[in-house]
């Protein structure tokens, strides 16, 4: 079950400036994830944004696939093009479960908010892939 078709909300062209890096699976590696998409997002309007939604994207995926076994990584994609655009990809290596929002609201739960964070704050954003690997994308446009 994909959430949305990311193709057409904004679409993302195949001309946008892309850059990828992978990190290794583990909570101290977020810091370096911020880090990386802070500087790519950089004089974006969303770039706050942006980077938050990366770190949630990218301790999901610690947290909830075999990325946080020894040796996993994630891959972090980040796509910027006119208009300040900015699109997010985090690639996981597969788990048990869907992303999916947290669709109940319980204020004593720790966990749950994070892509809710993210759709509250991405133009679009949606997930491909199955139980091997999942790519979760957020696009942040006008």
């Amino acid at each position: 079950m994909t959430t949305l078709a990311l193709a057409s909300h904004p679409p993302i062209p195949a001309d946008a400036m892309c850059w990828r890096r992978s990190f290794a699976g583990r909570p101290e590696e977020a810091r370096n994830v911020r880090k990386f998409i802070d500087f790519l997002a950089a004089g974006c309007p969303k770039a706050d944004d942006i980077v938050q939604s990366a770190d949630e994207l990218f301790n999901n995926a610690i947290e909830h696939t075999r990325c946080r076994q020894p040796g996993g990584l994630v891959r972090v994609e980040v796509r910027r093009w006119a208009g300040q655009c900015v699109a997010i990809a985090i690639t996981d290596q597969g788990g048990p479960d869907s992303p999916r929002p947290n669709l109940i609201e319980d204020g004593e739960s720790e966990h749950g908010r994070g892509l809710r964070t993210v759709a509250a704050t991405a133009t679009s954003w949606g997930w491909y892939g199955n139980s091997s690997g999942r790519t979760v994308t957020a696009v942040f446009g006008r």
